[in-house]
């Protein structure tokens, strides 16, 4: 989990319990489960979504451009004020995704994502990656505007590492009192039946993982977490956001 740049092609499916169960069974010795994910565990992942007052990155990204960009804070479990945790940019051109990331105190964090000022560059840290997230923050005058968290369970290629499927579940969301420190509460987004599978591989998905997506049935989706719950959020919160909805669709 300590890689602070990725470069690769992201897909995403909307899966059952029994067609996650189905797919892990294929994969035979041709997927290794993640270290975190051993013994069929989920681990947790937290995070901050950043945006402007308006939500305009959000909504920019359900208009799904060639071009869209968010900035997140992401941490493992829930942290306390002292956890090294992520502040990431992730940008998508046309399909290629590209995340950047920096570790940093969760307290760094904070304070570097309210007065846009650089920490003091400490040996964990990536003085690049922070300078272009200082850029971000600033040319959105980005503010924490969502908590997410999901439980994931992460696999990689046994002879591609680079290779990559996670399931995640049981999606929560707040839009109140969105620090990370105070732990997992709030609405659900899917039901417990339903996971979200990703595959992330640099130039093209192996044959036979494409030929267990085919016999499972699955298709591809534009599915997001974060636009999802925006869409929820529109649509039970204000009743002239009807027409936003439909936009989205």
């Amino acid at each position: 989990m300590s890689t602070e740049v990725f470069n690769r092609v992201e897909e995403k499916y909307i899966v059952t319990k029994l067609q996650y169960e189905k797919m892990v069974k294929a994969f035979g010795d041709k997927m290794k489960v993640d270290s975190y994910s051993k013994d069929g565990k989920f681990y947790q992942i937290c995070n901050i979504y950043y945006d402007t007052e308006d939500n305009n990155l959000i909504r920019t990204s359900l208009m799904k451009p060639p071009y869209k960009e968010k900035i997140r804070l992401r941490s493992y479990g829930t942290p306390s004020l002292n956890t090294k945790v992520f502040l990431e940019v992730k940008k998508k051109y046309k399909g290629v995704v590209n995340k950047r990331r920096s570790t940093l105190t969760l307290s760094e964090a904070y304070g570097f994502t309210k007065t846009h000022i650089i920490p003091n560059i400490q040996p964990y840290m990536n003085s690049q990656v922070l300078k272009e997230l200082q850029y971000s923050l600033n040319l959105y005058n980005a503010v924490p505007k969502l908590f997410l968290s999901y439980e994931r369970r992460a696999f990689f290629g046994a002879e591609d590492d680079s290779f990559r499927v996670t399931f995640d579940r049981n999606i929560i969301t707040r839009r109140e009192n969105v620090n990370l420190e105070y732990g997992i509460f709030g609405n659900k987004l899917l039901d417990e039946n339903t996971m979200i599978l990703e595959v992330k591989y640099s130039e093209r998905m192996p044959l036979w993982f494409m030929h267990i997506i085919n016999d499972l049935g699955l298709k591809k989706t534009s599915f997001s977490k974060y636009g999802t719950e925006y869409k929820n959020y529109i649509a039970n919160n204000n009743t002239e956001s009807q027409k936003e909805v439909k936009r989205y669709a």
